[in-house]
This record gives C-alpha cells, structure tokens and sequence, in this order.
C-alpha cells in the first residue's frame, strides 16, 4: 500500500490531493519553487523540496528534480496533478523507472491520448494539413498539455503563420512540447465532457457528463455536472464513446474526453489523461472522491462493477486574481482577507489563506467555490449568493462578474448556453448596475459613501472626537466614479448630500449603517492604502490633486501588471513606422501571454522593453507618437493568452 504522495504540482491542486491523503492516512510531500516557498500548500505537507528557481521551466516543468525530490523525501508514489507535467509520458516513465507508484495512466495511453493529434487518428479524426480560404476559421492548438495554453484563432489566412509560431512557442513554454497542429473552429457549441475512470481489472465508469460552457479565452470559468439540457441519445453516444476511447488503448485511472456539441452534433475534441480542475462538480453529483479512487486504482484494487447513482446538480465557478474589465489582465500583491462562507456545504478548494501574496509566476487562480443542490437553478442561486457574501480583500477578482454571470437569464436557459457567453455578454456583465443596485443587494454608490463616512469616522476620533464647528462646505471623496459628498450633521453624526436619498444611522471606522428608502442596511468597511473594501465591493479611492508625475505622455504604453518581456517584435526600433495594432512586444504575467499593440499610427519615438527585463505595473514600455489628427490611448493594448491550467 501506499504510505507517501508526493504531488508534483502546487496550490490548490497540491492542497486537494493532501487533503485525501490525510483522510487516508497517507503522508504527503511537496515540492516548490522559490517563489512558492511560504506557499500554502508547502505548510500542509508533512515534508517539503525545494525546487531552485522561479520559472516553472526550471522547477515544475523538471521531471529529474521532482523525481529526485521524491526518492530524497522518501515518497513510494507521485500524484501529477493537473497542468505541468500531468500529461508527460518521460515523466511517467523516469517515476516508474526510480520503482516509484505513478498514479495516473500508463505512459503508453498518455502518448496515445495525450497528445491531441494522436488521440485524434484513433477516433477517425484527422487535423487540417493543408489550411485554405474554405476551411477558415480555424484553431491552431497545442498538442500537449490545455488550459488554452498553446491556441489560437485564425480567421485570416495571412495570420496563420504567425499564429503557428506564437502557439508553439507558448506549449513549448508551459509543457515541454512545442507540437501543434490545426482544426476546424467550431464556434459557440457547448463544451461537454466525460468523466472517466477505469481500473487494471478491465472496469471502466463513466461518471456521466460536464457543462464547461462559460470560458474566455479558451479556459473554463464556471462548470456544472451534469450537462443540462441534452437529448437521451446523444448524452448515450457521448458516453458510449468516451468508454470506448478509454478501452482503446487500456486505459487505467481518472481521466476527462472533451467534444464540443452543435446543432445536435459533437465533436471529439481531446482526452486529458489526468484529473481537470472541474473534477469536484463530479464528486458532488455522484458523492464520490475521485483522488482516494485513483489512489485505489494505482494501489491495485478493483472498482465495482457498476458507479454510485447520479443525484442532483452542482456547479464550480473559477475564483481568479483578474480583472475582467481590463481584457482579463491578472492581478498582483496581498490578499488581506480571503473568507468565502461554508453555510449550506459551500465547498471551496483554494491554495491560498487570508494574508498570502498572489506571485506573478503562476496561473491567477484563487480557489474553486462548488455547491450542490437537488435542481441546477438551486446551484446558480446558492454558488451566487456564497460569492456575492464572500470577502476578498487585496487585488481586483472575477469575483462580481461570476455573480452576475450565475443570475444571467442566459446561462440559466440551457437552450441559450455556449462558449460565445462571454463574447456577447461581458461589456453588460461588467458594467456598473442602474440605480446602485444588483440582485437587490446596495451597490457602488452606497457603498462609496460608507466608505467616506467610515474614514470621517475615523479621522474624527483621530482629531478628537470630530470637528466642533458645522461647517457650510461639503467634505467630497471620490471612489473610481463614485463622488460622495457629505458633512457633520449638528448634533453629531453626518448627512451625506451626494448621493442623494441616504440617511446615516451611525458611522464607525470599520462599519457604517445607512438607510436608503427606508431600508437600513450595514456595510463592513475595511482599508488598505487608498483600496477599501465595502462588503463585495472593491473601490480606489482617487486623489483630489493628481500627481504630475503620473501624467504621460499620450501613446505612452504602460504595463498593466508585473510581468517579464519576453519579446519585442523583429528588428523594432526607435524611430520606426508603425500602425494601429501592430504588435510591438510580448509581456508573460501569471502564465499569460500579453501582446502590446500601438495604440496608433505613427512613429516609435522610444523603446524600454527588453527581452528578459521584468517590469513592474505601470512602467513605460514605449511610446508611439501618433500622426496628426490621430487618437490615441494612453494605455496598453494587450490580448491575453491562457494559462497552464485546464
């Protein structure tokens, strides 16, 4: 039997699969980076490895390190996780050869399914060779690894090439493997899957089926099991084939068939031979721990004959550092407070704690919030409302837009559902809301003004106790877009005169109760520079006198986040031509690719990238000064790519 795991992976994944081992009573060992050194999922583990470095290319991404960590830790087997090197069969073979236990798949099914175009020959499907103006458009795909990582849509023939090199060299950079290859984009079709999960004596479950539908940039963000909505005979044939897949090529423990479904039709799309990030909508739905059973499997033991029946609906959003607004880009730095509520068996599978930093090596992913419910309109309503009370303090989250998302009439209609959701939908679902309100909980506005009356509050206990003399002007505080303007009220307390319609009730640094229509409601208040959070709202406050150094010149292009240049476009220099949108220089953030695109036509007048240099947010890159009469933004212009995850 197995006594020690060494998980070959970090963050919540690493944290998921200890958490079984526990349960087990199976000792766990880590391995990290140095940027993951004060991780939490290094605290967990009974023992720990360092990992020289940063870059997953020379911790994660090194099969003979991990398997010398283990073999020094005194680990009998290795749990690949998902991303990294989950899908390597070398690195199944260099665990096995070491006479260590590998759970996962045989390295033969990992060759034969993990690589995308081979699993694709196996099933009859073969990916497009010679790519014409018919076939457009089309997806230029990793063969290794997911998550998006390594893809790319082509609607022009002319941006083939360039989109080839790009997703090869991100593969080569999250898995090793630079192999990529080209298939018919189908657009807005439903993401479904299988889950699998077969043992050395022949026996193959297929644990019915997932919706990841809602996703943006190729990777999901909210998953639900079971996929809602599809016809008896075609949930039959999508099961039917992932179990044939699997017996095809002797297939031994958890793994995930994907196809994308329209018009009645699906689409084989690739076999993860692995565990998926979505794997505890499964778990939920068939009330099953797929990590013990995969322990199970590798530790020889047989699976009944038959899975646990299927019961209810559960759904899994995608908590991440990003901010949705600002095309998707990752954010950085403290996370103050992180406490997401339990109530009604909320589950949360995280790798982070309240006070933990969010790095800006790896994926920007959170925790993964689920629930379960008897029907899925429970599910939406319960996940939104467990978001919705959540505190998350430090950077900007996806936090709101998942919220709005799991109460849009759109995604509550299965009929209505794709992976265009996003596509259609963002520019309204990260819009402030009418009249200060969303799902009838008080919005920005109201909560601009507790945050201005709880720093009142505060400096008047500063100062003694508040100012003994009304004053006839307004105090103003400014919170993004949200101006509050209020003064002492005579008698003590404050009358907020901007926005209108608010009574104050009492003000305290840290709580402010307001009445708004006759509607007392209290709002937590907590600061941190010039960021205060007031109950799910994250808000800046802006300075009343700008700095001019913060002043640029226009066609100044700006990080939006700490990254690492990794390239500047060919033989780019100073004094250069350039259009608007031309692709200047490549940033790498939290496993995303960022192209930087000028923001006009015009000349390049300087250039501060440099391939390798890390920047910080908000440092020049270059500036482009634009040609007469043109517009230009001041911002950077990025398109954000995938990260490793899946």
């Amino acid at each position: 039997m197995i006594s020690t795991v060494l998980v070959a992976n970090r963050g919540e994944i690493a944290c998921r699969v200890f958490r079984t081992c526990r349960d087990l009573g199976i000792s766990t060992v880590a391995v990290y980076s140095d940027a993951d050194a004060d991780a939490l999922h290094v605290r967990e583990a009974d023992a720990a490895v360092r990992l020289p470095g940063a870059a997953p290319s020379e911790t994660y991404l090194r099969g003979d390190l991990v398997v010398k960590a283990a073999l020094a830790a005194g680990a009998d087997a290795v749990h690949p996780g998902y991303g990294f090197l989950s899908e390597n069969a070398g690195f199944a073979r260099a665990v096995l050869g070491a006479g260590l236990v590998w759970i996962g798949p045989p390295p033969e099914a990992i060759e034969a399914m993990a690589s995308k175009t081979r699993a694709k020959e196996l099933l009859g499907v073969r990916p497009l060779s010679d790519v014409g103006e018919d076939d457009l458009p089309v997806l230029v795909k990793a063969a290794a690894g997911g998550g998006g990582r390594g893809m790319r849509i082509v609607r022009e023939l002319a941006e083939l090439n360039d989109a080839l090199s790009a997703a090869s060299a991100e593969a080569a950079s999250a898995f090793g493997d630079g192999e990529v290859f080209v298939e018919p984009y189908v657009e807005n079709g439903r993401h479904v899957e299988v889950q699998l999960l077969c043992d050395t004596h022949g026996t193959v479950w297929a644990l019915g089926t997932r919706d990841c539908s809602l996703q943006r940039r190729h990777q999901k963000v909210v998953e639900e099991a079971p996929a809602p909505g599809l016809p008896a005979a075609l949930e039959a044939s999508l099961l039917d084939t992932a179990v044939r897949a699997a017996k095809a090529v002797g297939y031994v423990g958890a793994g995930t068939v994907e196809f994308l479904v329209k018009d009645g039709r699906a689409h084989f799309l690739e076999m993860n031979t692995r565990l998926q990030v979505e794997h505890p909508v499964t778990e939920e739905v068939y009330g099953v721990d797929l990590v013990a059973l995969q322990l199970a499997v590798a530790e020889g033991r047989e699976l009944p004959p038959e899975p646990p029946a299927p019961r209810g609906h559960a759904i899994e959003a995608r908590l991440y550092a990003e901010d949705p607004a600002r095309e998707w880009a990752p954010q950085t730095g403290v996370l103050h407070r992180f406490e997401v509520p339990r109530e009604g068996r909320v589950r949360v599978d995280t790798g982070y704690v309240s006070g933990d930093g969010i790095g800006i090596h790896y994926d920007p992913m959170l925790a993964k919030t689920v629930v379960h419910a008897p029907t899925r309109a429970e599910a939406a309503r319960k996940l939104a409302h467990a978001l919705e009370r959540a505190r998350i303090h430090g950077p900007a989250t996806n936090r709101e837009l998942l919220v709005a998302s799991l109460r849009h009439p759109e995604y509550l209609s299965p009929d209505t559902l794709d992976t265009g959701f996003y596509e259609r939908n963002l520019t309204a679902l990260t819009a402030p809301p009418e009249g200060g309100e969303r799902g009838g909980a008080p919005g920005a506005a109201y909560a601009a003004a507790a945050a201005a009356l709880a720093e009142a509050s505060l400096n008047g206990r500063r100062f003694g106790g508040g100012w003994r003399n009304v004053r006839s002007q307004d105090e103003t505080r400014t919170y993004g877009e949200h101006e509050v303007r209020y003064r002492p009220a005579r008698g003590g307390g404050y009358e907020v005169t901007a926005p209108e319609g608010i009574r104050v009730v009492s003000a305290a640094p840290d709580r402010v109760r307001l009445e708004v229509a006759g509607v007392v409601r209290d709002f937590d208040v907590a600061r941190y520079g010039d960021t205060v959070h007031v109950g799910p709202y994250r808000l800046t406050l802006r300075p009343r006198f700008p700095d001019p150094a913060d002043q640029r010149k226009p066609g100044s292009l700006i990080a939006p986040m700490p990254g690492t240049v990794v390239r500047v476009a060919d033989g780019l220099a100073v004094g250069d031509r350039v259009t608007a949108g031309q692709p200047l220089l490549w940033l790498e953030a939290m496993k995303m690719e960022h192209r930087v695109t000028a923001p006009a036509s015009g000349t390049l007048t300087a250039l501060h990238a440099v391939p390798g240099r890390q920047v910080e947010v908000g440092a020049l890159l270059a500036v482009v000064q634009a040609d007469v009469s043109t517009d230009v933004r001041t911002d950077v212009s990025t398109e954000a790519q995938e990260d490793q995850t899946a």
